[in-house]
């Protein structure tokens, strides 16, 4: 078998093209033509109120906690099973980071474990949407309506994916998104923060200008430029922007082959998932698919090892994904809260395999077979 990678970023063919119209124009800092494209299209597309590219999903989380005033001593409640910016943007500000369990049916957080881990210092809940797939937002919103917290979404995987018909990153305060090489939508390295709640708006834009007014004198709002808050430097160049406008045109192409390939996973697995030999995604009736990635669960971490091995001796490339946050090396000694079953089970047993628009049909029907293969 030729090699199978795991992930290969898709070129629409316009990403260059735009890219030179960037250049041309003269403007190829923060906020040109092509960023103003992407933000008019996310907001029509998804009804987000208001959008800002960022350099990366990790800067857009760092606004949020800046937005937010989150102080030292403040409790954000986060999932342990989650990559480290969700986490790192809160621990930059001081915060106290309380770890949550994942459920038992997939890594989302467990939302019936949340209220308990709230207190008086409790500021924030970021629920990550795992894989694309929703948490059970209707929940978390009515925690923290009942207990006046903020909602801040990780939707770094959940571009284009839906709880109960609202797109996510619509829902809570704000939302962060990724559109990192390995992602849906790309741009190389990039992120968008999402408000929702118009209170933030105007602070967004200043943060995001390293504390400055500058948005709005450009608009003629105010006849002086000047440093007005903290912030920092989180704006992307528009050539980052033009080259990711170039694949929001193609959206719903991508959308289509991604969720081809992630069926012919699902189909291809499910006998082996119906025998109990692994798990296969679950996705409630809440919530949509948005093909971001394919995973399986094995029984222990020594099979899942064996099983990678495996896969990579025949020319296919899969890996593990997320440790558990709560157990890393900076924050183990730190911890203080009980045991998370859940996020420690998907740390050792869970896999990601191949998923990529140039991925194969019949390149996903040979990575099954070697599964099988496997499990005889």
């Amino acid at each position: 078998m030729s090699l199978i990678v795991f992930n290969k970023p898709y070129l629409t063919g316009k990403e260059g093209h735009y890219i030179y119209q960037a250049v041309l124009s003269g403007k190829i800092s923060g906020d040109g033509v092509f960023t103003k494209k992407c933000h008019d299209f996310f907001e029509k597309r998804y009804g987000f109120k208001k959008t800002l590219l960022t350099h990366s999903c990790t800067a857009a989380l760092e606004m949020a906690a800046i937005l937010l005033d989150i102080q030292p001593g403040d409790e954000v409640i986060i999932p342990s099973y989650t990559f480290v910016s969700t986490v790192n943007a809160f621990v930059l500000r001081g915060a106290n980071i309380i770890f949550a369990d994942s459920g038992s049916d997939n890594p989302n957080m467990d939302v019936n474990l949340l209220e308990p881990l709230i207190t008086a210092k409790t500021r924030a809940i970021v629920p990550v949407h795992y894989a694309g797939i929703a948490c059970d937002m209707d929940k978390i919103m009515a925690l923290a309506y009942k207990y006046n917290l903020y909602v801040v979404e990780d939707a770094a995987q959940a571009i284009d994916s839906y709880y109960k018909r609202r797109p996510l990153g619509s829902i809570g305060h704000m939302a962060a998104f990724s559109f990192h090489e390995t992602k849906n939508v790309i741009s190389g390295e990039g992120g968008m923060l999402v408000i929702n709640d118009e209170q933030f708006e105007k602070r967004a834009e200043i943060i995001r200008e390293k504390g400055t007014n500058r948005s709005a004198f450009f608009r003629g709002e105010v006849d002086k430029y000047n440093w007005v808050d903290i912030g920092s430097s989180y704006l992307p160049s528009d050539i980052i922007a033009a080259f990711l406008f170039a694949q929001l045109e193609n959206l719903e192409d991508i959308q289509a082959k991604r969720k081809l390939l992630w069926d012919s996973y699902y189909e291809g697995l499910k006998p082996l998932a119906d025998k109990n030999l692994i798990r296969i995604p679950f996705v409630p009736e809440y919530a949509t698919n948005n093909a971001h990635m394919f995973y399986i669960v094995c029984q222990n971490a020594n099979e899942r090892h064996a099983l990678i091995q495996h896969l990579k001796d025949n020319n296919v490339y899969a890996v593990f994904h997320y440790l558990s946050l709560h157990k890393s090396p900076y924050y183990e000694n730190k911890y203080k809260g009980a045991s998370l079953p859940n996020a420690d089970f998907y740390s050792d047993c869970l896999i990601r395999l191949p998923m990529y628009y140039e991925l194969l049909p019949e390149e996903v029907l040979n990575i099954c077979d070697l599964i099988f293969a496997f499990y005889k």
